[in-house]
């Protein structure tokens, strides 16, 4: 038994290595791949003027901004308003797609005019946004709202079409009321689809984020990107988007871990 449990934790420790060493390998690509780009615009007398975009001068860049303070100081406030928006889809996205998931009538008359609305561009509606708003800001999380609700409602609604009826028929039979349904049937039923939703939605907010803020506020990921630009600061620039990626991914592996942590499907 113990030489059984032994072989099992050295195969799990070998599988973690292995994935480990495929993504080091993956990331050594990559930098590969930039460093040769960043070569050949260096030599291009056409694009020299943009050799600052290399990894050397952009990771460079990059130390000062940690060292400073400056990279936290434009992480901050985006990071705010994508958890506003997030927020906002989440508390519109689940009560809404439990009502569609659980009302066949509702699901019919909703499914067109959703459906539609949800292939507009989120940032079509930065015209309306700016005149509903009195703030940049609050301009800037309604579009985020918008961006990143439609993955929520959609994955609730789904999941809850999945959930076997019967659950409800005995749940009614043994006298629960529709407020015993929905936290000890609905929501535990769902988590597993809720959770995949917010990953979805903050992937899209992160992405709608940075052309969000390249609307009037003087602060942001977005804002820094824009200002790198016009003042030809491109190892900024460069570093910015570092930076970007870097917070990007970490959200997505923070909801993943979540997801495999806090889901109810558990494997056995």
């Amino acid at each position: 038994m113990e030489g059984e449990v032994s072989a099992q934790r050295r195969a799990g420790q070998w599988k973690a290595l292995r994935s480990l060493g495929f993504a080091g390998l993956g990331m050594a690509l990559l930098l590969v791949a930039w460093w040769i780009g960043g070569l050949l615009v260096e030599n291009d007398p056409a694009l020299m003027a943009f050799a600052d975009f290399a990894p050397e001068p952009a990771l460079a860049r990059l130390a000062e901004m940690i060292a400073s303070g400056e990279a936290w100081a434009m992480m901050v406030p985006s990071l705010g308003r994508v958890m506003q928006g997030l927020a906002l889809a989440v508390a519109t996205g689940v009560p809404v797609g439990i009502a569609i998931g659980r009302l066949p009538v509702m699901r019919e008359i909703t499914n067109i005019p959703f459906q539609f609305l949800r292939m507009i561009s989120p940032l079509s509606w930065m015209p309306i946004a700016v005149m509903a708003f009195a703030t940049w800001d609050g301009a800037i999380v309604f579009l985020i709202t918008i961006a990143a609700v439609w993955p929520v409602l959609f994955s609730t609604a789904a999941g809850l079409k999945r959930v076997d009826p019967a659950w409800f028929r005995v749940a009614r039979n043994l006298g629960a009321r529709p407020w015993h349904m929905l936290f000890t049937i609905i929501l535990p039923a769902i988590s597993q689809d809720i959770l995949t939703g917010i990953r979805l939605a903050l992937g899209v907010a992160w992405i709608v984020l940075v052309p969000a803020e390249y609307l009037g506020v003087t602060s942001g990921l977005g804002y820094a990107i824009n200002d790198a630009r016009d003042t030809l600061e491109y190892d900024r620039l460069a570093a910015t988007v570092v930076i970007i990626g870097v917070i990007g991914f970490a959200l997505d592996f923070a909801c993943q871990q979540a997801i495999s942590r806090l889901s109810w499907h558990r494997d056995d």
